[in-house]
């Protein structure tokens, strides 16, 4: 059952208008069970000062774009009641003329735009309005028998109403529905969700969670969990099983679904999910469209279901299925554009935003891990409603052309338009090796900076975990995670890219930046010192490459690799054999793969920095104290050291050779692999030749 989740005491500090029309609607969002992630919409009707003194009634609605659960008093929309009220006597209007109509109502042009369903709210002649879509609700309205069973758990106290987008039309037919019914507590919107009211805030939402309980109660007397969709028929994979299966899978489905624009995939393999992709009626009951007009942006009108039999555990037979669906599914999309386009109409990416594997479970597609996750919520409210109305009777849903009509919708597109523009590395997974040190932490912070998701991998756990935690606290959840690995380990390599492809899908950009440094004359570097350099600046950095390499090939996306090596790369360093010659090895091994990556797209470049002091760990090992010594100075004075040798008379910072890494991996620099930069402030001895 529905929690009600109203405080009176906390109600009561609330000062009245538009702020207590922000607890109610927060209230209503924060249950996903009730209102849908971006949909439904909230209003108010208060009096208001014009410009000119003057008291005039103003209905206060939920603006496009917004979300219901975090939306402030900044993204609602004051209008003039007086100037909306007369279009209920119109016989009808256009979605444009309505939008124009409604802009010169506003009391402040500053405010965003209307909700799309602002006249289904204006002409009902109630002070507070909820319009959400619960999973019980819904289960309802997308039943073939829905109408009969309302009957029986409201009586006569609901308006049943038909199935027409939102816009004029709908909002007239529900105002008319009310009035008519002088018994009305509810309006049930046919495959869409429904609508409540009340005097007072706290009653309007008192009324929307009562009315859901009353339908969940009904239907859940009525649900038996044995034959739920038809009962099972597959088992599900163990957590490690899948784990191991996605992995191998991930990459492949981000790769046949980017083939226009990048996507980011996420995975869920919650228990309602797993019933549904293991029974015996998910086949059919997938394919039979959206269960509400809100989820088709995000999830399309349906999902790709891939056939495939999970106890066979056969990782290649599931890609040649996952692959082939997914042309398949590409290739319907299509001809579904085709059959229902109008003249302007521009297709969107044909691709499934929802994958759903028996046994596994589902996997989700979108620009950003935000978005794929949207994706996934939604699919898990679909999955409820037609868990609802087959067991209340067969699931319904939009015809095609309803469904086509909704998705490419003007005025549901211009939702969209509301999105910052993309930036240089939005769609893109970044893995940051030494991610919790200066270069790496700083590089993750310009790369997020422009839309990237990153990986940092580092043998210092917390350092990496603080350093992801600030990023998503930043840029949103989701942005960053934190994985232990030590790049000598190749058992931890492949897990750490397996957990990669887990979270994102796949990879895009290598940052090959773990290090270390030791110095000693050459007579007196140990065994132990040279393959310690060895292991982790050679060894270390090969495995790292080699297991980006086979993804991004996995993938057939390109991808890019920046190895970060050292002045000493090119310049024979004092008493230091074992660390040049590891950082030669580096920049010859970038080189090397480059060679191998250009036809598949794939760019390797190294950033040859010196004395990056900042944040560093190694300089704040015993490197700093054997380089003082062999230069014959104090270690405080390494800095100034350092500044003077340069032609340029500059340190070097981590940001720098962030900002030369952000270049390389750019489409700035798409035409170049292969490429050494040195990022040192001129020293003269290291200039390449």
């Amino acid at each position: 059952m529905v929690k009600n989740l109203w405080e009176s005491e906390k109600a009561s500090q609330i000062t009245n208008g538009v702020e207590e029309l922000v607890y109610r609607s927060n209230l209503i969002g924060t249950d996903r069970t009730v209102c849908n992630w971006g949909g439904g919409n909230t209003s108010m009707k208060t009096i208001e000062k014009d410009f000119r003194g003057r008291d005039i009634e103003v209905m206060w609605v939920k603006g496009s774009g917004s979300d219901l659960a975090t939306m402030k008093a900044q993204n609602f929309t004051g209008l003039k009641l007086d100037d909306i009220r007369p279009l209920i006597e119109r016989e009808e209007m256009s979605d444009e003329e309505m939008v124009a109509y409604l802009s010169h109502c506003m009391i402040d042009s500053k405010h965003p735009r209307a909700s799309i369903e602002t006249l289904l709210h204006a002409f009902l002649p109630f002070k507070h309005v909820d319009h959400t879509h619960p999973d019980a609700i819904i289960s309802i309205c997308c039943a073939d028998n829905g109408k009969q069973i309302a009957e029986e758990i409201f009586g006569n106290r609901f308006v049943w109403v038909p199935y027409v987008r939102p816009g004029f039309t709908l909002s007239k037919m529900i105002a008319e529905g009310v009035k008519n019914n002088p018994n009305a507590e509810l309006v049930l919107m046919e495959k869409h969700g429904l609508v409540t009211w009340g005097e007072t805030s706290g009653q309007s939402y008192a009324k929307t969670i009562a009315i859901i309980n009353e339908a969940e109660e009904y239907m859940n007397e009525r649900i038996i969990e044995q034959s739920v969709f038809g009962g099972q028929k597959y088992e599900s994979l163990s957590d490690e099983d899948a784990a191991v299966l996605l992995g191998k899978v991930m990459p492949v489905i981000r790769g046949s679904v980017s083939d226009e624009k990048k996507m980011i995939l996420s995975f869920d393999r919650g228990e309602d999910v797993l019933q549904f992709v293991n029974s015996l009626q998910a086949p059919e009951l997938s394919q039979i469209g959206a269960a509400c007009p809100d989820h088709l942006v995000h999830t399309k009108m349906k999902p790709l279901f891939v056939e495939w039999d999970p106890q066979t555990k056969d990782a290649e037979l599931l890609i040649s299925s996952i692959k082939e669906g997914i042309e398949g599914f590409k290739e319907e999309y299509r001809n579904y554009f085709e059959r229902n386009k109008y003249e302007g109409d521009k297709m969107f990416e044909p691709a499934p935003r929802v994958i759903l594997i028996p046994g596994i479970g589902m996997v989700n597609t979108g620009k950003d891990a935000a978005n794929s996750r949207v994706s996934g919520a939604l699919y898990n409210r679909a999955i409820a409603v037609m868990k609802g109305a087959t067991a209340l009777g067969n699931f319904v849903s939009l015809s095609e052309n309803e469904s086509y009509n909704v998705e490419y919708w003007p005025l549901e597109l211009y939702k969209l338009t509301l999105a910052p523009a993309e930036a240089e590395f939005s769609r893109k997974v970044a893995f940051i090796t030494g991610g919790a040190g200066g270069i790496g932490s700083e590089t993750a912070r310009r790369l997020v900076s422009e839309g990237a998701h990153v990986v940092l991998a580092d043998l210092n756990l917390e350092g990496a975990e603080n350093v992801a935690a600030e990023i998503n606290e930043k840029f949103g959840a989701g942005r960053a995670m934190a994985i232990k690995m030590d790049v000598t380990k190749e058992e931890q390599v492949l897990e750490a890219f397996a957990q990669t492809a887990l979270a994102f899908g796949g990879v895009d950009i290598i940052v090959n930046n773990a290090g270390l440094a030791t110095s000693s004359p050459i007579d007196e570097t140990t065994l132990q010192e040279w393959n310690l350099n060895m292991n982790v600046l050679g060894t270390g950095y090969f495995l790292v490459a080699r297991e980006a390499f086979r993804q991004m090939k996995q993938q057939g996306l390109g991808g890019n690799m920046v190895f970060i090596g050292s002045k000493n790369s090119v310049y024979a360093g004092k008493n230091a054999a074992a660390y040049s010659s590891a950082k030669a090895l580096e920049t010859h091994l970038a080189r090397c793969i480059a060679a191998e990556g250009g036809e598949f797209g794939i760019r390797v470049n190294s950033v040859l920095p010196d004395a990056v002091l900042q944040g560093s760990a190694i300089w704040g090992s015993r490197w700093r104290e054997e380089r003082a010594a062999a230069y014959g100075i104090h270690p405080d004075l390494l800095e100034e050291h350092y500044r003077k040798r340069t032609t340029l008379l500059v340190n070097i910072y981590p940001r720098d050779i962030a900002e030369s890494i952000a270049f390389l991996a750019s489409s700035k620099a798409e035409k170049t692999t292969g490429c050494m930069i040195t990022v040192d402030g001129g020293v003269a001895a290291a200039f390449t030749r």
